[in-house]
């Protein structure tokens, strides 16, 4: 007969009024930043997205000095630390964030080409990209200690177990990271990821199903998406397809090479696995929250240590924004390289009927490069295309201009080659799951 081992160390938690507290206070502050759409004035997010908005408002003279100095500051990093030369892709990316402040530079003080100051290369990349993330990252960090120090990552970790597992093949805390990137950000996702896998909770193979298949641009990216090709007027069904459809790609890609044989270890060799819960799942949950309460830091260490953590990923990211980021968008607006990657996607445009085929590979492709570029590509064509690349530009996931520099900076062992894969699944699969879902709908 199987024991239930997660059941016998939590007889003895005793649950104390404090610890009720933190668990009910924390947490509900944490969901409420996180997850809670809030309506200010015209516009409907989450919380974590009007302080960033209002501060990029308070402070508009102030912002781009801030974001080149975390930029300098990420560039001069990994030689402060002596990490820039410890493998080839990290000498590549140290040189690259150098030239990611050359780049930044160059937009603040007006020098350089023009083709540089176009709306749609340097100005997007810094205005759109790297300012946002430069806030939302150590902001959201400070947060982030209340939604995952204090119990609920534990609580619905049991709570997800039956579902999480058999479907994604993560550990049931995953949930939390999944609805944080789609409602979200990617930035505020991976963030989650790099800390619950640093800790031990996640294997690699765990983190890397995560970071490549829930870590997609939040709900306000998909809004842009639906503005620029005139969906808004189907928002809903845009919305709730592209959940269904990311979702079950997901699901497709875990199953597949290289996801399949990621190692199961565990970052520094050292794991704190998810117990198998066979029981009482509520009185199970309650008990591993009120464990992890007892055990927990206090507030302000807690917040303080997610806070400098979160800014030294936001020196590691946003450089590399500057620099990978402009060669993507440079590769798409001056090369061929996508028109030829285009046809990796031709056949499956073509079987699946899509309006104009030739012209949805292309934007499928494209997509690599920057999430928004498919979408400025099919403002012209028919309603399914426009539908279907809509689609397609967010549960691919995988871009250069932010999402891929963002797993590189974090602490998960997953290299280009891989990422590039997992990319070329999803867009098939997903030109393959979203177009019968368009034609049936529209």
């Amino acid at each position: 007969m199987k024991v239930n081992t997660s059941k016998q160390p939590s007889l003895p938690v005793q649950t104390s009024t404090g610890q009720a507290w933190k668990f009910f206070i924390y947490s509900e502050i944490g969901i409420f930043m996180f997850f809670v759409p809030v309506q200010i004035g015209e516009t409907s997010s989450i919380m974590l997205d009007h302080i960033v908005s209002w501060i990029r408002m308070q402070f508009p003279a102030l912002v781009p000095y801030y974001a080149l100095i975390v930029i300098a500051l990420g560039a001069v990093y990994p030689f402060y630390t002596k990490t820039w030369n410890k493998d080839v892709v990290a000498i590549v990316f140290s040189l690259l964030k150098v030239l990611g402040l050359m780049v930044a530079i160059m937009l603040m003080f007006k020098i350089g080409p023009s083709w540089l100051f176009k709306p749609d290369m340097g100005p997007f990349l810094y205005d759109k990209l790297v300012i946002s993330v430069g806030l939302l990252v150590p902001i959201g960090s400070i947060f982030l200690a209340l939604l995952v120090g204090y119990g609920l990552l534990e609580f619905v970790g049991v709570l997800m177990q039956p579902v999480m597992r058999p479907i994604w093949k993560t550990p049931g805390r995953s949930a939390i990271d999944a609805v944080a990137s789609f409602v979200g950000s990617y930035s505020l996702g991976l963030l989650i990821t790099n800390k619950v896998f640093k800790e031990g909770k996640y294997t690699i193979k765990e983190a890397a199903i995560i970071a490549t298949g829930f870590s997609t641009v939040s709900v306000t990216f998909m809004v842009v998406v639906a503005k620029t090709l005139g969906l808004m007027n189907i928002w809903n069904t845009y919305f709730w397809v592209t959940f269904f459809v990311t979702f079950v790609v997901t699901a497709i890609t875990v199953r597949l090479w290289p996801l399949s044989k990621m190692s199961d270890d565990y970052y520094d060799g050292k794991g704190d696995p998810e117990e198998k819960v066979t029981g009482n799942y509520l009185k199970e949950a309650w008990s591993e929250a009120m464990k992890a309460v007892q055990h927990s830091k206090g507030l302000w260490t807690n917040v303080w240590e997610n806070f400098r953590d979160g800014f030294i990923m936001t020196m590691s990211i946003l450089p590399s924004i500057m620099s990978v980021g402009l060669i993507g968008l440079l590769l798409a607006e001056y090369t061929p390289l996508f028109d030829w990657l285009g046809y990796l996607f031709y056949p499956f445009t073509l079987l699946l009927q899509i309006p104009e085929p030739l012209l949805a590979a292309k934007a499928s492709a494209i997509e690599i490069a920057e999430m928004f570029l498919p979408a400025l590509l099919v403002t012209e064509a028919p309603l399914v295309t426009k539908f279907i690349i809509a689609v397609v530009s967010i549960s691919a996931i995988l871009f250069f201009s932010a999402v891929i520099p963002c797993i590189l900076a974090t602490e998960i062992p997953i290299s280009i080659p891989k990422l590039l894969v997992i990319w070329a699944e999803r867009t098939i699969l997903t030109l393959i799951i979203a177009t019968p879902i368009a034609y049936l709908l529209l």
